[in-house]
């Protein structure tokens, strides 16, 4: 434009517009590939980079739908491929590219990443062998995470089957593709939170080991795998776990965190649980050694016993020289008994020699002589009768003074109740409503002051108590 030409002016935001429009009608898809500098995450969720090569830069930037996308995670250093529009951002008049996809270019930065990312777990000991725990001989519940539709699932439940025949709970996820990390870390802590007490408590059953599988393919098609999300699930599920993604080449971080790493799903099986058959065949095994073991000390004692029965003697040579002895006894007994009973008549014979009827005659004349020689003289009789005579009187004479009626003579008087008892003491005959007064010469009623008189009634005098009659004693003489 020559110098004084009145042509309209463009404003500054008209120019960023026209240059807008330009550029993205221009550059309206585009795949550029780069290395990533600056990357960073927006509050919004928006992703902000930039790809660079050796001589140049541009700025790109992921709106937070597409950023929530991405199967892998971003960082410095990574060569990408984005793929997009360019457009520009008239508030720095700087061109940039709106980013609708990102992904790793090549396999090598992939491989760069995965070292990456495994050397950084592997940091915070999520890899560390003292976390690994031993699988269950026997599980009752199996978990299995995986692709509900693949060959996988089929090859882990036929091989169950043949093995041993078990409960099997499948969580269905996606495997490969955008969200199936988040699908499978969901799979594993789900697991890993049901509580146990299955069937007491009812619901899902919780499994004994959790199967985390899948099939071969590329390091693209395993990357779900590799996220850290997974790993750190597995790394933190309560339930131990096999790791069965890929073919036995193929390996994941899924494999460094697990329990235990399976070549394919099909060794997984096969891994879990043993073979029944072989389980049988060792509980028979045990089952026979037992029985040998309980009867073995039985067959041992009768061998003894047989072996100790040779060497004990018999009964009957036990019982010879007892019998010899008893033989010997009898014979010693009859030898003495005869013996015995031969002096015996000898000395009755020598006594009925000494007995004869003369001799008892004469015997019993002298002892009539003796008896009519013996005189009884009466003081023999006289003394104990006198000695009785003056116990007797002695105890008459005690009898008359102790008599209880005996003071009645010398004035004094005995009070009775109604009844007759005699009263002792002034409390009980002022108890009384009437009392009886015995004298020497019979009864007076009276009353205690106070009381009511009563009519006079002559009560007759008891009996003075006699001594008891002294037993005749039987004539000495007859």
């Amino acid at each position: 434009m020559a110098q004084g030409d009145n042509a309209q002016p463009l404003t500054i935001s008209e120019i960023s517009a026209l240059l807008k429009r330009t550029v993205e009608d221009r550059f309206g898809f585009v795949r550029l590939r780069g290395e990533l500098s600056g990357v960073k995450r927006a509050a919004s969720g928006h992703f902000y980079c930039a790809l660079k090569d050796e001589g140049a830069v541009i700025d790109g930037v992921m709106w937070k739908g597409n950023a929530a996308r991405m199967n892998f995670r971003a960082e410095d250093g990574l060569e990408v491929i984005a793929t997009g529009k360019l457009t520009t951002y008239p508030g720095r008049s700087k061109y940039q590219i709106v980013i609708d996809s990102l992904e790793l270019a090549g396999e090598g930065a992939l491989l760069a990443l995965l070292e990456k990312t495994r050397a950084r777990l592997a940091a915070e000991g999520l890899f560390a062998e003292a976390k690994k725990r031993r699988l269950p001989y026997l599980p009752q519940v199996i978990g299995v995470v995986t692709s509900p539709t693949g060959a996988v699932i089929r090859d882990i439940l036929h091989r169950l089957a043949d093995r041993f025949p078990s409960h099997v709970l499948v969580w269905p996820v996606l495997v490969q593709g955008q969200g199936a990390a988040e699908q499978v870390a969901a799979a594993v802590r789900g697991f890993s939170a049901i509580e146990p007490g299955w069937p007491q408590k009812g619901g899902v059953p919780r499994p004994d080991v959790v199967i985390v599988a899948r099939g071969g393919g590329s390091i693209e098609d395993l990357w779900s795998f590799n996220e850290e999300v997974v790993v750190r699930a597995i790394a933190e599920c309560s339930i131990p776990v096999i790791s069965a993604v890929g073919h036995e080449i193929d390996t994941t971080l899924a494999d460094f965190a697990a329990d235990r790493r399976a070549p394919t799903p099909t060794a997984a099986a096969e891994m879990a649980v043993p073979v029944r058959a072989d389980l049988a065949l060792t509980l028979a095994d045990f089952a026979a050694r037992q029985r040998r073991a309980v009867y073995r000390p039985v067959e041992l004692g009768r061998e003894r016993l047989a072996a100790r029965a040779r060497m004990l003697p018999r009964p009957e040579n036990l019982l010879q020289p007892q019998a010899q002895r008893l033989d010997d006894l009898s014979e010693r007994l009859r030898r003495g008994l005869g013996e015995r009973s031969a002096k015996g008549r000898e000395r009755l014979a020598g006594a009925a020699a000494r007995l004869s009827p003369s001799l008892l005659a004469r015997s019993a004349t002298e002892a009539q002589r003796r008896l009519e020689r013996a005189r009884l003289s009466p003081a023999l009789i006289e003394r104990p009768l006198a000695r009785g005579a003056d116990r007797l009187a002695a105890l008459t004479r005690v009898m008359s003074q102790l008599h209880p009626e005996k003071p009645l003579a010398r004035g004094y008087a005995i009070i009775r109740d109604a009844s007759g008892k005699a009263l002792t003491t002034r409390a009980e005959a002022a108890g009384e409503a009437a009392l009886v007064l015995q004298f020497r010469d019979g009864t007076l009623d009276a009353v205690p002051a106070g009381g009511a008189p009563l009519p006079a009634k002559p009560r007759p005098a008891p009996a003075p108590k006699r001594a008891a009659p002294i037993p005749k004693q039987d004539d000495l003489f007859g």
